[in-house]
Protein backbone atom coordinates (compact mmCIF):
# COMPACT_ATOMS: atom_id res chain seq x y z
CA UNK A 1 0.00 0.00 0.00
CA UNK A 2 2.89 2.49 1.04
CA UNK A 3 4.59 1.12 -2.12
CA UNK A 4 1.63 1.77 -4.37
CA UNK A 5 1.31 5.80 -2.62
CA UNK A 6 4.75 6.62 -3.28
CA UNK A 7 4.56 5.39 -7.17
CA UNK A 8 1.12 7.68 -7.22
CA UNK A 9 3.21 10.72 -5.91
CA UNK A 10 6.28 10.34 -7.85
CA UNK A 11 4.84 9.30 -11.16
CA UNK A 12 3.62 13.13 -11.80
CA UNK A 13 6.54 14.66 -10.81
CA UNK A 14 8.56 12.33 -12.83
CA UNK A 15 6.78 12.95 -15.95
CA UNK A 16 7.15 16.89 -15.71
CA UNK A 17 10.85 16.55 -15.31
CA UNK A 18 10.67 14.49 -18.61
CA UNK A 19 8.67 17.00 -20.27
CA UNK A 20 10.83 19.75 -19.69
CA UNK A 21 14.26 18.15 -20.21
CA UNK A 22 13.11 17.17 -23.90
CA UNK A 23 11.52 20.83 -23.79
CA UNK A 24 15.12 22.54 -22.90
CA UNK A 25 16.98 21.20 -26.19
CA UNK A 26 16.93 24.45 -27.81
CA UNK A 27 17.06 28.19 -26.13
CA UNK A 28 14.97 30.73 -27.27
CA UNK A 29 16.81 33.70 -28.19
CA UNK A 30 15.77 36.33 -25.34
CA UNK A 31 16.69 40.36 -25.00
CA UNK A 32 19.28 41.53 -22.53
CA UNK A 33 19.79 44.20 -21.70
CA UNK A 34 23.11 45.57 -19.45
CA UNK A 35 24.78 48.86 -18.26
CA UNK A 36 28.14 49.33 -17.91
CA UNK A 37 30.11 51.92 -16.25
CA UNK A 38 33.67 53.54 -17.14
CA UNK A 39 35.24 53.95 -13.63
CA UNK A 40 38.11 55.05 -11.89
CA UNK A 41 38.50 53.65 -8.95
CA UNK A 42 40.94 55.22 -6.40
CA UNK A 43 42.80 54.68 -2.97
CA UNK A 44 45.62 55.64 -0.92
CA UNK A 45 47.46 56.43 1.95
CA UNK A 46 49.53 57.78 4.10
CA UNK A 47 53.41 56.31 4.45
CA UNK A 48 53.36 56.51 8.02
CA UNK A 49 50.32 54.09 7.99
CA UNK A 50 51.28 52.12 4.76
CA UNK A 51 54.80 52.56 2.58
CA UNK A 52 54.50 53.94 -0.80
CA UNK A 53 54.83 50.55 -3.06
CA UNK A 54 57.73 49.69 -4.90
CA UNK A 55 56.58 47.48 -7.37
CA UNK A 56 55.57 49.54 -10.67
CA UNK A 57 51.90 49.42 -11.99
CA UNK A 58 51.84 48.44 -15.22
CA UNK A 59 52.69 50.67 -18.26
CA UNK A 60 49.34 52.36 -19.95
CA UNK A 61 47.49 55.54 -19.11
CA UNK A 62 44.79 52.67 -17.09
CA UNK A 63 46.84 52.60 -14.28
CA UNK A 64 48.69 56.12 -11.98
CA UNK A 65 50.59 55.47 -8.54
CA UNK A 66 51.08 58.59 -7.55
CA UNK A 67 54.46 59.32 -5.17
CA UNK A 68 53.61 60.50 -1.73
CA UNK A 69 52.30 64.65 -1.68
CA UNK A 70 54.23 67.01 1.03
CA UNK A 71 51.80 65.79 3.20
CA UNK A 72 53.16 61.78 2.88
CA UNK A 73 50.38 60.48 1.48
CA UNK A 74 50.10 58.77 -1.94
CA UNK A 75 47.63 57.37 -4.51
CA UNK A 76 46.86 54.61 -7.17
CA UNK A 77 44.30 54.81 -9.20
CA UNK A 78 42.60 52.41 -12.28
CA UNK A 79 40.27 52.78 -15.16
CA UNK A 80 37.67 49.95 -15.37
CA UNK A 81 34.66 48.74 -17.19
CA UNK A 82 32.41 47.56 -14.71
CA UNK A 83 31.10 44.48 -14.72
CA UNK A 84 34.14 43.21 -16.68
CA UNK A 85 32.33 40.10 -18.31
CA UNK A 86 29.19 40.58 -20.01
CA UNK A 87 27.69 36.51 -20.97
CA UNK A 88 24.79 35.96 -22.98
CA UNK A 89 23.36 33.43 -25.73
CA UNK A 90 23.72 33.25 -29.68
CA UNK A 91 21.54 34.76 -31.23
CA UNK A 92 20.23 37.06 -28.49
CA UNK A 93 19.46 40.34 -29.28
CA UNK A 94 21.69 42.80 -26.61
CA UNK A 95 21.60 46.27 -25.69
CA UNK A 96 24.71 47.41 -23.75
CA UNK A 97 24.12 50.97 -22.03
CA UNK A 98 27.92 52.45 -21.45
CA UNK A 99 27.96 55.14 -18.79
CA UNK A 100 30.75 57.54 -18.61
CA UNK A 101 31.23 57.96 -14.72
CA UNK A 102 34.70 58.95 -15.04
CA UNK A 103 37.33 60.10 -17.46
CA UNK A 104 36.66 62.74 -19.89
CA UNK A 105 36.33 60.24 -22.68
CA UNK A 106 36.74 56.80 -23.68
CA UNK A 107 37.22 55.83 -27.09
CA UNK A 108 35.43 52.00 -27.11
CA UNK A 109 35.53 48.94 -28.90
CA UNK A 110 33.44 45.75 -29.35
CA UNK A 111 36.04 43.39 -31.15
CA UNK A 112 34.25 40.72 -33.39
CA UNK A 113 30.71 43.22 -33.95
CA UNK A 114 32.38 46.16 -35.70
CA UNK A 115 31.29 48.25 -33.22
CA UNK A 116 33.12 51.84 -31.84
CA UNK A 117 32.23 54.76 -29.95
CA UNK A 118 33.52 57.56 -28.17
CA UNK A 119 31.99 57.13 -24.61
CA UNK A 120 32.26 60.47 -22.79
CA UNK A 121 31.98 61.52 -18.98
CA UNK A 122 28.06 62.56 -18.06
CA UNK A 123 26.87 61.13 -21.72
CA UNK A 124 24.87 57.66 -21.77
CA UNK A 125 25.48 55.44 -25.48
CA UNK A 126 23.47 52.35 -26.23
CA UNK A 127 24.93 49.72 -28.70
CA UNK A 128 22.63 46.89 -29.71
CA UNK A 129 23.73 43.78 -31.86
CA UNK A 130 22.25 40.46 -32.28
CA UNK A 131 25.19 37.69 -30.70
CA UNK A 132 24.95 35.62 -33.88
CA UNK A 133 28.69 34.50 -32.89
CA UNK A 134 29.54 32.96 -30.44
CA UNK A 135 33.25 33.32 -28.18
CA UNK A 136 34.89 35.75 -26.13
CA UNK A 137 35.16 39.09 -27.50
CA UNK A 138 36.75 42.21 -26.23
CA UNK A 139 35.58 45.05 -25.06
CA UNK A 140 38.39 47.62 -25.20
CA UNK A 141 38.93 51.35 -24.23
CA UNK A 142 41.63 52.79 -26.32
CA UNK A 143 42.88 55.71 -24.07
CA UNK A 144 43.05 53.55 -20.52
CA UNK A 145 44.72 50.53 -21.57
CA UNK A 146 45.65 47.97 -20.61
CA UNK A 147 43.13 47.78 -17.69
CA UNK A 148 40.07 48.87 -19.14
CA UNK A 149 38.92 46.20 -20.62
CA UNK A 150 35.82 44.17 -20.24
CA UNK A 151 34.59 40.59 -22.38
CA UNK A 152 31.24 39.68 -23.64
CA UNK A 153 31.18 36.18 -24.10
CA UNK A 154 28.72 34.63 -26.25
CA UNK A 155 27.42 31.08 -25.86
CA UNK A 156 26.96 28.90 -28.71
CA UNK A 157 23.39 27.93 -29.26
CA UNK A 158 21.83 24.56 -27.99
Amino acid sequence: MAFNRIIQTATPALLGLAALAMASGQAAAEHRSFTIAAIEAKGGAAVEKEPFPTDPVPAGAGYGLHKPDQNGRWEIEVYLFTPSQIIVNQDDDVTLEFVGVNGRNHPTTIAGYDKSFMLERGHVTQVSFKADKPGVFAIVCGAHGPSMRAELVVLPRK
